[in-house]
């Protein structure tokens, strides 16, 4: 397979400025093709919007407008990927009352292609988890946790690979230590492994092994911490082979994406879309044959 040069969309006011050195003129001749990576994080079961009740977030967020929103994006672009870094559960009645059934049915008619696990989805234990899988039509993927001999073993695969328009994408999960964060009772066996060493022996497998053209990370780790905790910011700095890691469980609101060099001196984009669904975050990728790769920026969308 050929190597691709990729170049993702740089957003600013009142338009798009595409990436420098990218001829308008090589989209005419087939020389380039456009992947758009759409991705969300904590949504915490918010299936409505904020209520109008003065808070900061009130009317944003909410599936009915995230789902319009997603809809209007896949009739603009011809090849998009739909992904969640975790935390789908917990944070409204809705959770409370239906465990889950809501939350997956919604992201399988939004289309959701893979997600990975956050700490609030054991809240109701393994056997709730498996129980409402009968209603997401979307892959689940963690490589750092393990559910050998656990419920989930059937359920949780360590990567998925997908295909859009010839360039295949390995994409594969990590999630946060779960102890202190979620009782054992609720975590059913399943054991949490070293995220960098897990990252860097599964992002190799994807990269040279399965030969995928581009690597994405859905991370629940953490965008960045004070205290002595891996983020985003480490996993990037610390191995090889990741091309884009899309964030979780810290809520971060970033305006564009940050990007970090990877253990060769290769950048790695990280972006995180806030939290409960008030921001889809929205990265164009251009691939173009026989170059190397450029990171730009990208634009994370109020649904509002």
């Amino acid at each position: 397979m050929m190597k691709r040069r990729l170049f993702l969309e740089s957003m600013a006011k009142g338009g798009m400025v595409l990436a420098s050195g990218l001829p308008l003129g090589m989209f005419d001749k087939g020389e380039i093709t456009k992947i758009t990576i759409l991705h969300t994080n904590d949504m915490h079961s918010r299936i409505d919007p904020f209520p109008m009740d003065g808070g900061r977030f009130q009317g944003l967020g909410g599936m009915a407008k995230r789902s319009a929103l997603i809809k209007r994006l896949r009739n603009e672009n011809e090849h998009v990927l739909l992904l969640d870094s975790g935390d789908i559960f917990q944070g409204t009645p809705y959770f409370n009352f239906y465990g889950g059934e809501l939350e997956f049915s919604l992201m399988s008619d939004m289309k959701y292609d893979v997600a990975t696990l956050g700490n609030h989805d054991f809240d109701a234990g393994l056997e709730g988890f498996t129980k409402q899988l009968k209603h997401a039509n979307f892959d689940f993927v963690s490589s750092n946790y393990d559910c050998r001999d656990t419920l989930l073993e059937p359920h949780i695969a360590e990567y998925k690979i997908i295909e859009k328009a010839g360039i295949k994408f390995g994409i594969f999960g990590l999630g946060i230590e779960l102890k202190g964060l979620v009782p054992e009772e609720l975590t059913g066996g399943v054991k949490y492994l070293d995220p960098i060493a897990t990252a860097q022996r599964t992002a190799l497998t994807l990269k040279k092994e399965k030969a995928c053209d581009y690597v994405i990370c859905l991370s629940h780790l953490g965008f960045k911490y004070r205290e002595n905790k891996v983020s985003d910011l480490d996993l990037a700095s610390q191995t090889e082979n990741i091309d884009l890691i899309l964030g979780g469980h810290t809520h971060t609101f970033l305006r564009e994406i940050v990007i970090k060099e990877n253990l060769k001196g290769k950048p790695v984009c990280i972006n995180q879309a806030g939290w409960a669904g008030i921001l889809l975050g929205k990265i164009d990728i251009y691939f173009e044959n026989n170059k190397k790769s450029q990171c730009k920026s990208c634009k994370n969308l109020r649904v509002n």
